[in-house]
């Protein structure tokens, strides 16, 4: 882990953040910077610097956290309507923050293509 990874620090307490969920692998929070009505990272405990960077071992983990975005998205009322999942991997992508994390949008109506 980095000591100046943003993440690890709302992980580890040490920064602010409007916290909706949490478990033991994964937490859950609102973007300081939204895109949309309903903007939420979602970020593994443990510091894995980007998608690249997953291992066999992140599976269980991986498939938890997609598994409780759904939830998620229940719980803040965007799943009838419709949301988001974004993960942006290395600079050419938008990752500007290398911890791995996924954004959780809704709450609009989204275009296509992005970006």
């Amino acid at each position: 882990m980095s000591t100046d990874c943003v993440f690890c620090g709302i992980r580890d307490k040490k920064i602010p953040a409007d916290i909706v969920f949490e478990d033991d692998q994964m937490i859950a929070f609102k973007d300081i910077t939204p895109q949309a009505p309903e903007h939420l990272l979602i970020i593994p405990k443990k510091h894995i610097r980007s998608f690249n960077d997953l291992s066999d071992d992140d599976a269980v983990m991986l498939g938890k956290t997609f598994v409780k975005i759904k939830d998620i998205a229940r719980g803040l009322s965007i799943s009838e309507s419709g949301y988001r999942i974004v993960v942006n991997c290395n600079g050419d992508a938008g990752q500007e923050v290398f911890h791995l994390h996924v954004h959780l949008l809704g709450g609009r109506k989204f275009t296509w293509p992005p970006g």
